[in-house]
């Protein structure tokens, strides 16, 4: 999976520090609307999400996985975006994150197949300390045996 978003030119391991969560989520949408997956208005349909519902985004420490509605006319294409900070952004006490999966899907039943096959990735065991360590896209490709 993180092949594949490094194939598409989805990823970005940035020393950015952003204000706030906000600007944190806009920066981690950014390579997705570079590509045209999704308008920027979906950024604002996730930071509109996360202030309804709180940081439910941030699915364990450290790990936020931003989306919004399935069936967003926001949307354009299917794909994940990953976005590393060196240093933690707070959503609030205890919820914080610096691995961002920035999830765009066309329809409920591709989000649901993204969310699924994110979680199985992340339960590799040890995976996310050591994405938490990256500090380049070289060092990414080190670390998933990329030679691309």
């Amino acid at each position: 999976m993180l092949n594949e978003m490094l194939d598409k030119d989805l990823v970005e391991i940035t020393d950015k520090e952003p204000q706030d969560w906000k600007e944190a989520l806009k920066v981690a949408a950014g390579k997705l609307v570079e590509h045209g997956y999704i308008k920027e208005a979906y950024t604002d349909e996730i930071i509109k999400n996360v202030e309804d519902n709180g940081p439910y985004i941030v699915i364990v420490p450290g790990v936020a996985m931003p989306h919004a509605n399935a069936k967003s006319d926001n949307v354009l294409g299917t794909a994940i975006g990953f976005t590393k900070f060196n240093k933690s952004v707070s959503f609030g006490p205890d919820s914080s994150a610096k691995l961002f999966f920035t999830l765009a899907a066309r329809d409920p039943n591709e989000h649901l197949k993204n969310i699924g096959e994110l979680s199985d990735m992340l339960m590799t065991d040890g995976l996310i300390d050591k994405l938490m360590n990256v500090e380049s896209i070289d060092g990414l490709k080190e670390l998933i045996g990329s030679d691309k």
